[in-house]
């Protein structure tokens, strides 16, 4: 009895089949909604953010939880090697150092991030089954090297050069800008990768001018890893001469017959010109004239002296001139013209106005005839264009000087005119002799002259004999 006691005990009887009964619909429920439950954690939640680092920086990593129950979190690398369990740090990577923890946080630091720690990290809650969720730390790595090169390091005015502005290795591609002093250029880019890494290249064609020369062309990248990174070159240009005119004496006054002139010649260029005479425009120059280099002195004027005197200049890239209009008035005259002396208003881009450094109004007239180029680097020097007052006046005084030979051309041709017809009148004035007078002032009484005049009675009836 005891041994089928034990038996009854222990549970069925051998060789009586386990009837298993199908549990009722709202057992069902109830184990689902516990299972439910169990996969939530009671209702807790995970919570991080990506991460955005510069190469170099530190990126920290965040597990954050709401509605903890202190279930247990750790942190996994992106080849799913656990970096932290709760506080404790089984990777032997001393880069990753806590910076807190507790039971709804842990936070890890990652120092000098390189491409490598570049991925995804799981945070990890235990709870049944474990929760997961992943953080995404991206690096970012700036260009590390910035070049510009420039095809010419001296070019001539006019020319067009070429420059190319490289930013090499940087993740992501890099934008670039140009700017020649203050102003933002357009420049054509170019970007090739290399494994992770990107290299763009900008080229910019610029035209250049004397006004260019000693100017930064700036290259400048937009960049999500730095600010403000940035190289210049700064531009040197060759130009031809700017030459100008000065009238040093009479200061601004009228030029008279017996009074001295001197004029002085300024010229400027890079390289700076070497070369410069003066020359007397469609005339030859004057002997009593002195030329000492950039000066021209003319000690006693007189109406011989008018005419055109011309300043030149030239360097290696081209030649210029600036005219002086010379008018010798009387030593009576009183009226001073607005502008007196400069001629040949500018009528190109190359003709240019530039006022006297003693305040003396002077004209530019450049003209080019091209030399050889060479390569030279000489600091230039460059003054300002002086403003056009007084060219009105100028044009006014040329034309009342036109109008006034004019009008003495005409009255002097009047009276050379009148010369002639009186000294015509004078010669042909007299007393007229027919040919009945011929012989008059030989006669004794009249009828005598009468009888000896050609043509008279005695001639017209002369008899003839002739001998057969």
């Amino acid at each position: 009895m005891a041994g089928r006691a034990q038996r009854s005990a222990a549970g069925p009887a051998p060789g009586l089949p386990l009837l298993l009964l199908p549990p009722p619909p709202l057992v069902l429920l109830l184990l689902a909604a516990a299972a439910a439950l169990i996969r939530t954690g009671d209702g807790q939640n995970l919570v991080t953010e990506d991460v955005t680092v510069v190469e170099g920086d530190v990126a920290t990593i965040s597990c954050r939880v709401k509605n903890s129950d202190d279930s247990v979190i750790q942190l996994l690398n992106p080849n799913r090697q656990t970096i932290y369990f709760r506080d404790f740090r089984p990777l032997k990577d001393s880069r990753f150092q806590l910076v807190n923890f507790s039971n709804s946080e842990l936070r890890v630091s990652l120092t000098n991030v390189s491409i490598s720690d570049e991925g995804r990290y799981f945070c990890q809650l235990y709870t049944d089954p474990p929760q997961e969720i992943y953080t995404t730390i991206t690096v970012l790595v700036p260009p590390r090297n910035l070049v510009i090169d420039i095809q010419k390091e001296i070019a001539v005015e006019g020319e067009e050069i070429e420059l190319n502005c490289t930013a090499m290795a940087s993740r992501p591609a890099t934008t670039i800008r140009w700017f020649k002093g203050n102003k933002e250029l357009t420049g054509k880019s170019e970007v090739e990768q290399w494994s992770d890494m990107y290299t763009v290249t900008s080229q910019l064609l610029l035209k250049v001018g004397r006004e260019d020369d000693g100017v930064p062309v700036i290259c400048l990248v937009d960049h999500p890893a730095v600010k403000d990174l940035q190289t210049q070159r700064y531009l040197e240009v060759m130009y031809k001469p700017q030459v100008r005119v000065s009238q040093n004496y009479p200061v601004q006054g009228l030029t008279r017959e017996g009074e001295p002139l001197e004029l002085s010649c300024a010229a400027f260029g890079k390289p700076q010109p070497t070369d410069m005479r003066w020359l007397r425009v469609d005339d030859e120059m004057p002997q009593h004239v002195v030329v000492s280099g950039s000066n021209l002195l003319i000690s006693n004027l007189n109406k011989t002296d008018n005419g055109t005197y011309r300043c030149e200049a030239s360097n290696a890239v081209g030649k210029s001139h600036a005219d002086y209009m010379l008018f010798v008035y009387d030593t009576t005259a009183t009226t001073e013209p607005a502008v007196h002396g400069f001629t040949h208003l500018p009528n190109s881009a190359e003709e240019l106005d530039y006022g006297d450094l003693s305040g003396t109004p002077v004209l530019l007239n450049a003209s080019t005839e091209a030399l050889p180029t060479v390569q030279l680097s000489n600091a230039s020097l460059a003054f300002r264009p002086d403003s056009r007052a007084g060219e009105e006046g100028a044009i006014r005084s040329v034309d009342h000087a036109v109008v006034g030979g004019v009008v003495a051309v005409v009255v002097f041709a009047m009276l050379c005119l009148l010369i002639i017809l009186g000294r015509y009148f004078a010669r042909h004035k007299g007393t007229y002799f027919t040919h009945e007078a011929k012989g008059a002032d030989d006669a004794a009484d009249a009828d005598t002259a009468i009888i000896n005049a050609e043509g008279g009675q005695n001639n017209s009836e002369e008899k003839k004999e002739y001998f057969i």
